[in-house]
């Protein structure tokens, strides 16, 4: 799993705009309290609004705001804007992965993986987040203490 800075600004920008929902917050105000720079942000707010998640109004009562109430828009929606599958190998989605001989079944392994990630993604609102409680399996998985730990770092250097 490999989140980009752009996927983590947009997410951390969408989680502002629903903790201020219904209400506007401008570009400035988030790219303060998120501190994510700016430009970056302009992009990644034109990209969310593109996707109809975000809309945005000049003048003096203007800013951004979410489309959708909070509770509509998952984690894995956000994401979806910025990098396309939540999931993939080369390039490819995990199931038009094809591999020869004893490698074959590694594609099952790809799918059930982009499967979990899912799940969790899909299950997580922005609500969610902004309320500070994980629902379901995303708060189980979270429990664990080993979730919270990189086994990269049991790795022989």
């Amino acid at each position: 799993m490999r989140i980009t800075a752009r996927v983590d600004y947009a997410v951390r920008a969408a989680v502002e705009l629903a903790a201020a929902a219904p209400g506007a917050l401008t570009c400035d105000r988030i790219a303060t309290a998120q501190q994510i720079p700016s430009r970056f942000l302009q992009s990644i707010l034109g990209d969310l609004q593109h996707a109809r998640l975000v809309t945005s109004q000049r003048g003096r009562e203007g800013g951004y705001r979410l489309a959708l109430p909070p509770e509509e828009v998952s984690i894995a929606r956000v994401m979806r804007v910025e990098q396309g599958f939540l999931a993939e190998v080369h390039g490819q989605r995990p199931e038009d992965v094809e591999y020869p001989g004893s490698a074959g079944p590694l594609a099952s392994v790809w799918v059930a993986a982009r499967e979990a990630y899912r799940r969790v993604l899909e299950e997580v609102t922005l609500a969610d987040v902004v309320a500070g409680e994980l629902p379901g399996a995303a708060a189980e998985l979270a429990a664990l203490e080993e979730a919270w730990r990189s086994f990269s770092a049991d790795l022989p250097r």
